[in-house]
């Protein structure tokens, strides 16, 4: 049996090293198909125990949260960097991060390296619909684009939809109304070039109240309008959850209904927590990348693992490839 390799970065994240270690101790007990890499300073592994199948790697640096993609690349004893560099020799398959989005962009595209004719790796993320998921891409990577970059955030948020179940799956492009005519100049051009490379499977632009609902399986937009539209319905959503508590606990009335209700209330949080996906990937890059949400507790990056191994089961990056090719023909 080959085992699947995993770098991951302890020292990512708002909870690390604590709740980092703790997910990926679990997640090694429970996978004892993939050796886990795990990436550190020296005091990380203090009195503890490891799996077999982990592997530890210490090196002096880490990342702080708020520390510049330029710096990130600089820093190259940092434990975020040398978990890609070990992408980069092809001796794991696979990195997760929790730190700084910018950094890990950009160690993903500098040092574990773009995939051939990919302009930019996005961040994709798959986002709860009234059905199941739709996959954004981008959600937060790239702020600037140009139409070709959008073209290519598509065809890599396809494969990656394929990956979580979608068998055909339809593409929309963010704007700020359904006709053809709308959006900037960069929007009309992407417009046509994704109905050109797509046809039928891209159904056109879709507005921000789409997203939600099932529409399309993929929805293409700059890393600006991508993330703002993330945050804005993870916002919303916490807001209705804090609001149903609070009226529940305004009378024994609302409390008794709120009872009844309980399954249907978790089977909605469930679905609405982003800690169920764990992690999101980095796609275009010679490897598999997972970022973590910066705030993953224990359960997040335990999920976030999963993430990961399945993106080098299913050979993500290579799908990506064999779709540019196509795309090229």
């Amino acid at each position: 049996m080959i085992m699947k390799k995993i770098a991951i970065d302890l020292m990512g994240g708002d909870y690390a090293p604590a709740e980092i270690l703790a997910g990926a101790l679990s997640f090694a007990k429970e996978n004892e198909d993939v050796e886990l890499y795990l990436v550190g300073i020296g005091e990380n592994f203090k009195d503890v125990q490891l799996p077999k199948n982990c592997v530890k790697v210490v090196t002096d640096d880490f990342l702080p949260m708020d520390v510049k993609p330029t710096e990130a690349i600089r820093r190259r004893k940092s434990t975020m960097y040398v978990s890609c560099q070990l992408a980069r020799e092809k001796k794991v398959d696979a990195v997760v991060s929790a730190g700084n989005t910018g950094a890990l962009l950009a160690c993903a595209t500098f040092v574990v390296g773009r995939i051939k004719g990919i302009e930019r790796p996005t961040l994709a993320v798959p986002i709860p619909t009234k059905n199941d998921f739709c996959v954004l891409a981008d959600a937060g990577a790239n702020i600037d684009v140009k139409p070709s970059n959008l073209l290519q955030f598509a065809i890599m948020g396809v494969e990656y939809a394929k990956l979580l179940g979608k068998d055909n799956p339809t593409i929309g492009l963010l704007n700020v109304g359904t006709e053809e005519n709308k959006g900037t100049q960069k929007e009309k051009e992407a417009f046509q070039v994704l109905k050109e490379r797509f046809g039928n499977q891209f159904i056109g632009n879709v507005e921000g109240n789409d997203l939600n609902t099932g529409k399309v399986d993929v929805v293409v937009a700059d890393g600006f309008h991508g993330n703002i539209a993330m945050k804005t319905m993870e916002g919303a959503a916490k807001m209705i959850t804090e609001l149903i508590k609070s009226e529940v606990k305004k009378n024994i009335i609302s409390a008794l209904g709120a009872l009844l209700m309980k399954p249907v209330f978790n089977s909605l949080k469930n679905k609405l927590d982003p800690k169920k996906y764990g992690g999101t990937f980095f796609i275009g890059v010679e490897g598999v990348v997972v970022k973590a949400h910066g705030n993953s507790n224990r359960t997040a990056i335990f999920n976030a693992l999963k993430v990961a191994k399945k993106g080098v089961e299913e050979e993500l990056p290579l799908k990506i490839k064999e779709a540019l090719l196509k795309c090229a023909e």
